[in-house]
C-alpha cells in the first residue's frame, strides 16, 4: 500500500511512502516532542537526518534502535526514535546464496518495504560498486554486527592493493566500504570474544581492526555490554564499537568517562587505566601483536586515537527499570502444542542439563577421555532475565542450550518465537512473515538487543547535538 504522506514538520514536500514508513514518521515527530519533555535539547527539526547504511542487516535489529517503530498492528509495542537517523541502504544477504536461505532479508522487505534492502553478497556488491556497475548512496554512518572470523591480514599495507584480508572474512568488507564511503560514524556489533581472539596471539583480532580504523582516520569507542546489566531482559553479552572520522585531538580519558559510550552506559571507571599502543600496519599487528601473551591487554571499556589505546575495565552504575524473561511471555492459551515437552521427553533434558562427569571415547581415535560440565537450570527462572538466546532455539529436540520455563499448570515448554522477538527487543511476531518457527529462532540468534544501538543513538544526539 502507498499513500502520499505531507511532511509538514520538516521539509513541507509530499512524498509518496508505504504505510509502515509513514508511521516511522510520525514516531520520529512524537520522538522529538516527547524529548524535549523529557529534558533534551537537541532540536531534530533542524538537523539533516542521519543517513545510515546498514551492513549484514539480518532483520533490521541496527535500524529498528535507531529509527524507532510505530505499528497499529502491534500499538502494544512503541519505541521512539533515538535520534535523526535514517536508513536509506542496506544489505543482508544468507550464505549459500539460495533462495530458501533468504528469509531474513525477505523479513526486513516485508518490515521496511520493497526495495529497502540488497539481497547479493556483500563482496560482490562492493566490488560492483567499486567498478562503477553498481551504486551505493553516500552515509553519513555505517552500522553492522559482523561474525566473528579469522581476521588475518594476507597482505601488507604498503602493496599495490592496499589492506586485504583472507577472501570471506566479512571485516575487511566494513573495511571496504569504510575505504570507499568515507561516513563520519560507524557502529559495529560483535561478541566480546574478540577482545581476546585468537587464544595464540592473545588480542590480535582486535587490534588490526583498531589500527584499519586508525589507518582510516577514525577515533574509536568501545564496550562490552551485558545487556541485563542496563535493563534489558536478556544476558547478552556483546562488544559495540563506536568510531568517529576526523575527530580532531582528543583527550583520550576526557572521551572515555564523557564520550558516546560513556554516556550509552553509565559506568563507574578505575582511577588508573592501561596505555598501550597497536602497530599502525594492520599486517604487523597480524604478524606481531600479542605475541606470546596468555590474557590480552584490551579490557571491556576503551578509547583509541591514533593508534594509542586506553583501556580498562569498567562497573555498570544503572538504576533505571529493570525487565526479566517472565515479561516477554505471551499467554499460555497462544502457546502451540508441539512447544510443550512430553512428559517421557524430560529425562532427555534434565540429563543434557544437568552436571556430568563421565569417561567417554573419540570414535574415530579410540582415545578415552573424562567429560564434565557444570549444572544449567532447569527450567529457566522466568524472575530473571534469560540467558543468551542462541541460534539453535528451534525445533522440539532436547538441548542443554534452549530454553525451558515451567508453565502454571506444572507443564514444561520452550519458548516460542514471539518470546525470542522480544527478548531481542522487537516487537512480538516481528519475524512472523512466513518463515518456520526455526527460522525464526535463527533470526533472533543471530540479532541484537535493540535497546542497545538505541541507547547508543540518543548518547549521539546528546553529545553532537544532533
Amino acid at each position: 500500500m502507498v499513500i502520499t504522506f505531507q511532511r509538514i514538520c520538516r521539509s513541507g514536500k509530499p512524498i509518496a511512502v508505504d504505510i509502515f514508513q509513514a508511521d516511522l514518521y510520525l514516531v520520529r515527530e512524537i520522538g522529538y516532542h516527547r524529548s524535549r519533555k523529557n529534558g533534551h535539547s537537541s532540536d531534530w527539526r533542524n538537523v539533516s537526518e542521519i543517513r545510515i547504511a546498514e551492513l549484514f542487516a539480518g532483520v533490521g535489529g541496527f535500524r529498528l534502535g535507531l529509527e524507532g517503530y510505530a505499528d497499529p498492528n502491534h500499538p502494544e509495542f512503541y519505541m521512539k526514535p533515538a535520534g535523526p537517523f535514517t536508513t536509506i541502504w542496506a544489505n543482508q544477504w544468507e550464505p549459500p546464496g539460495t533462495e530458501s536461505r533468504q528469509f531474513a532479508a525477505r523479513c526486513y522487505a516485508e518490515r521496511f518495504g520493497e526495495g529497502s534492502v540488497v539481497n547479493e553478497d556483500i563482496n560482490k556488491v562492493l566490488d560492483m560498486a567499486e567498478a562503477g556497475e553498481t551504486q551505493i548512496p553516500d552515509v553519513d554512518m555505517v552500522v553492522g554486527g559482523f561474525p566473528c572470523q579469522d581476521y588475518s591480514v594476507a597482505r601488507p599495507l604498503n602493496q599495490a592493493h592496499g589492506i586485504e584480508g583472507k577472501k570471506g572474512v566479512l571485516w575487511w568488507d566494513i573495511y571496504h566500504f569504510l575505504e570507499m564511503k568515507k561516513p563520519r560514524f560507524g557502529l559495529f556489533e560483535n561478541v566480546d570474544r574478540l577482545l581476546k581472539s585468537p587464544a595464540s596471539q592473545r588480542g590480535r583480532d582486535f587490534a588490526i581492526i583498531l589500527s584499519c580504523l586508525a589507518d582510516l582516520g577514525y577515533t574509536v569507542e568501545w564496550r562490552v555490554v551485558n545487556s541485563a546489566e542496563y535493563g534489558f531482559p536478556q544476558r547478552r553479552k556483546r562488544v559495540y564499537i563506536f568510531c568517529e572520522k576526523d575527530a580532531g585531538d582528543t583527550d583520550l580519558a576526557d572521551r572515555m568517562r564523557r564520550g558516546v559510550m560513556a554516556k550509552a552506559f553509565p559506568a563507574v571507571y578505575p582511577d588508573e587505566m592501561t596505555e598501550l599502543d597497536v602497530l599502525p600496519d594492520p599486517y604487523e599487528n597480524s604478524t606481531r601483536f600479542g605475541v606470546g601473551r596468555k590474557v590480552s591487554q584490551f579490557k571491556t571499556a576503551g578509547v583509541m586515537q591514533g593508534c594509542r589505546v586506553l583501556t580498562c575495565d569498567f562497573v555498570e552504575d544503572y538504576h533505571g527499570e529493570r525487565r526479566v524473561l517472565g515479561d516477554v511471555l505471551v499467554d499460555e492459551s497462544d502457546v502451540p502444542e508441539q512447544f510443550y515437552i512430553a512428559e517421557e521427553k524430560l529425562p532427555d533434558w534434565r540429563y543434557l542439563k544437568g552436571a556430568k562427569r563421565e569417561e567417554r571415547t573419540n570414535k574415530k581415535t579410540g582415545f578415552t577421555y573424562t567429560y564434565s560440565e557444570g549444572a544449567m537450570s532447569f527450567p529457566d527462572s522466568i524472575e530473571k532475565p534469560s540467558r543468551t538466546i542462541l541460534t539453535g532455539e528451534g525445533g522440539t529436540g532436547a538441548s542443554r542450550f534452549k530454553h525451558v520455563i515451567e508453565c502454571p499448570d506444572g507443564r514444561f515448554r520452550r519458548l516460542v518465537p514471539d518470546e525470542l522477538d522480544q527478548l531481542q527487543g522487537f516487537p512480538k511476531g516481528w519475524t512472523d512473515t512466513g518463515m518456520t518457527d526455526g527460522h525464526r529462532a535463527f533470526c533472533m540468534g543471530n540479532a541484537l538487543v535493540t535497546g542497545i544501538p538505541h541507547r547508543i543513538g540518543e548518547a549521539m544526539v546528546e553529545v553532537y547535538g544532533l
